[in-house]
């Protein structure tokens, strides 16, 4: 099932985040937020698309693909459960 995958997914990056990866606070705040969104979309059980999360998500991938290769493979995932979700 996708959306516990896509909650394993959460979980490791949250794991992750918490070993305190150099983040700045923005940073922070911004995967916080994003993993918020995607907690909602999780509880809603939401079948419509919604393009704002999966294109905040690829805009994560991208901000942080070269400094933190292990938080972007994560979020590389969560794009792809958020996908094949239908979201």
């Amino acid at each position: 099932m996708p959306a516990r995958e896509l909650q394993e997914q959460l979980n490791a990056l949250r794991e992750q985040l918490e070993q305190n990866p150099p983040l700045s606070e923005e940073e922070r705040v911004h995967l916080h937020e994003l993993m918020q969104q995607i907690e909602a979309k999780i509880e809603l059980e939401a079948v419509t698309p919604d393009n704002n999360l999966v294109d905040g998500v690829n805009l994560a991938v991208e901000r942080f693909e070269v400094d933190h290769p292990g938080l972007t493979a994560t979020l590389r995932n969560i794009v792809q459960s958020l996908q094949s979700m239908g979201i």
